[in-house]
């Protein structure tokens, strides 16, 4: 395994830069997020705490994933180890999306894989940006076989949605425009799913000395069962967030880095994460992903909620949500906005 360094993100700052969008960051209204209990010991002025979003979303395909596509193509341009027959991939997600975009961005073939069950949006969305797009069995992991018997015949270089450290190191990128803007921030709160966005901000974040907060759904909980066991393990996937947050183990990278100290797991339920995907598009008019939502719903579940009876005994460092400390400084990661905005209810 690769073991990801705070080198392997700047040098792909350096590769994608100009080749992205740089993140655009809004705060919070002050008070917006409820601080924690006051610490006796603490004599500094009482303050809110000051929450921003990382307006993520608005990347290129409308997801972070843009980052790692992009440093995964031209690493391999700058090596010379960008074979003839181009890239390909199974994903018929954000990951498909970026990489297939990318591609074209750069002049290289893309071959997608998909189940022939996927929707008809995502295929025209991929034939658009000019991937060569394969429909293959009913279910990701028959695409996925072809798509492996595809690179090893055709020379194909193949890419993976999270667990590559080219992948992840382009996504680490995020969090080093987020310090650019805020210097003395103390804490990130992402979204996790496979790993690939969380492995990378985790590793940058560590060197500057933030925080870390990585949240996932109840039910789709890879990165806290591998903290868990001590090693990643296949877990159950079962979420209104599982599109995006539904990988069933998370990458050896991230566990990895959710080993520092100063990472905070959280798990939250999917009525929060319903509640704070509504709150954003009622207050905010942003409508994102259910599983971009997850992060917001950390700052915003109650810290009493009911525990789910069928939940096993977490680490020690998992909590139901995240309270900032008095005057702390804290950035939301919106990670992604391919969602169907019908189901967002109009106040």
């Amino acid at each position: 395994m690769h073991q990801l360094t705070y080198g392997d993100i700047k040098a792909a700052a350096d590769r994608i830069a100009g080749r992205t969008r740089p993140v655009t960051l809004t705060p919070l209204d002050a008070g917006a997020i409820r601080t924690a209990a006051r610490d006796p010991l603490d004599d500094r002025p009482e303050q809110p705490c000051e929450v921003w979003l990382a307006l993520e979303f608005m990347q290129h395909t409308g997801s972070f994933k843009a980052r790692g596509a992009q440093n995964f193509i031209q690493a391999h341009r700058d090596a010379g180890t960008l074979p003839d027959a181009g890239i390909t991939i199974a994903s018929g997600g954000n990951a498909g999306l970026a990489c297939a975009w990318a591609a074209q961005q750069q002049g290289v073939r893309a071959t997608v894989f998909l189940p022939s069950t996927a929707p008809q949006v995502k295929v025209t969305k991929l034939r658009n940006y000019g991937a060569d797009v394969r429909l293959v069995g009913t279910e990701y992991a028959e695409a996925l076989a072809a798509c492996e018997v595809f690179a090893a015949d055709s020379g194909a270089l193949a890419s993976h949605a999270y667990d590559h450290p080219l992948i992840a190191a382009g996504a680490g990128t995020l969090l080093e425009e987020i310090h650019q803007q805020i210097p003395d921030l103390d804490t990130v709160v992402l979204a996790v799913g496979g790993g690939g966005l969380f492995a990378g901000v985790a590793t940058a974040a560590q060197h500057h000395g933030i925080r870390t907060v990585a949240v996932e759904p109840n039910n789709c909980r890879a990165l806290n069962a591998a903290l868990e066991a001590g090693h990643p393990v296949d877990v159950p996937v079962d979420s209104i967030a599982a599109d995006s947050l539904g990988a069933r183990r998370t990458s050896a990278m991230a566990l990895t880095a959710a080993q520092h100290y100063r990472v905070h797991s959280v798990l939250v339920p999917d009525t929060e994460i319903v509640h704070a995907r509504q709150a954003l598009w009622d207050h905010r008019r942003i409508a994102v992903e259910h599983g971009t939502a997850a992060a917001l719903a950390a700052l915003l579940t109650p810290d009493q909620h009911a525990p789910d009876r069928d939940l096993p005994t977490r680490p020690r460092t998992t909590s139901r949500s995240y309270r900032p400390t008095n005057g702390e400084k804290v950035c939301v990661i919106l990670c992604g906005a391919n969602t169907d905005t019908r189901t967002l209810m109009q106040p």
